[in-house]
């Protein structure tokens, strides 16, 4: 007889007939050019859809900070945040590769910094590597990591941690000098050992250019269809806020779970109010001859209490 679990347990040992994707999967699919498919998910239901799903590579982004923690930026994130994401996410993610990011201040300081952090994500977060931000001022870090034998996704172009420094969420590469330097970067990563490098807010034809000139995936992220793969927050994909809240220009909406989440909760509010929730069909039974000695008993409890009362 199958066993029984509650609404909230989780998963048991196995939901997927997939095989378990691993570096050289990617690396495999990058030599074929079979484009890799990255989503970003925060925690156990959301890595749960993209990973049933099919997805390759599931993110667990410093995103997370404003889509699951509500905070303003993702520079506001910690390395404690991301472990406890991270846990949650890898709890539903049975076949994907799963990457983390280090957080602002994890990393910047040193190769050791960096190379504590990721040992910290992958032997606490249970992740399977990790991304970091920067091109050539982080090739130390990146070599220090992989030297401890974790897997580096890259980040170079728009680095949402540096946006500061950039004057705001801006295009990167629209200039001669521009495209040089996400060139110079991500030819700078590759050679400090990263597996991949994503490559965000790049013209189109950049991307493509620079993707030709790597041995190492790109995954981009606005930055058009020339690269060896896509990468998209999974909230902003399916539609999970309200329309009017800002999206990208690259975004594209795939599903409107807002509207599907909003629709389900005015209903199940409004069956409350109107007494058809709950139904028969959401009830337990109880047989009529128990019910009939347990009124009995009650009857008796109230005759006692009453009397009680009266002394």
């Amino acid at each position: 007889m199958p066993s029984r679990a509650s609404s909230h347990s989780p998963l048991g040992p196995s939901t997927t007939t997939r095989k378990k994707i691993t570096l050289p999967t990617l690396q495999a699919m990058h030599r074929r050019h079979d484009p890799i498919t990255m989503l970003t998910a925060h925690d156990f239901p959301s890595a749960h859809a993209a990973d049933t799903s099919g997805i390759e590579v599931i993110l667990v982004g410093d995103s997370l900070a404003m889509v699951a923690l509500g905070l303003p930026d993702t520079n506001s994130v910690t390395l404690e945040d991301m472990l406890v994401h991270c846990r949650s996410v890898m709890r539903g993610a049975q076949a994907a590769f799963v990457v983390g990011d280090l957080p602002m201040g994890s990393y910047e300081l040193d190769a050791r910094q960096a190379t504590e952090s990721a040992i910290r994500m992958v032997k606490e977060g249970g992740v399977h590597g990790v991304k970091l931000e920067g091109g050539v001022d982080v090739v130390e870090q990146i070599r220090g990591v992989t030297r401890a034998g974790i897997p580096v996704l890259a980040h170079v172009g728009l680095t949402p941690q540096r946006s500061n420094a950039l004057g705001g969420f801006r295009v990167q590469g629209k200039s001669v000098a521009g495209a040089v330097k996400v060139l110079r970067d991500a030819l700078a990563v590759q050679e400090a050992g990263a597996w991949g490098v994503v490559l965000e807010a790049v013209p189109a034809e950049v991307a493509a250019l620079v993707t030709k000139k790597l041995r190492i995936p790109t995954i981009g992220i606005g930055a058009g269809a020339g690269c060896s793969g896509q990468v998209l927050v999974q909230v902003d994909m399916i539609g999970n806020y309200p329309p009017g809240r800002f999206l990208p220009k690259f975004v594209k909406r795939f599903g409107d779970v807002w509207g599907e989440t909003t629709r389900a909760i005015q209903s199940y509010r409004e069956e409350v109010k109107g007494g058809s929730y709950p139904a028969e069909e959401h009830t337990y039974p109880m047989p009529k001859e128990e019910f009939a000695e347990f009124e009995k008993v009650v009857e008796n409890m109230s005759r006692t209490v009453g009397s009680e009362e009266e002394q």
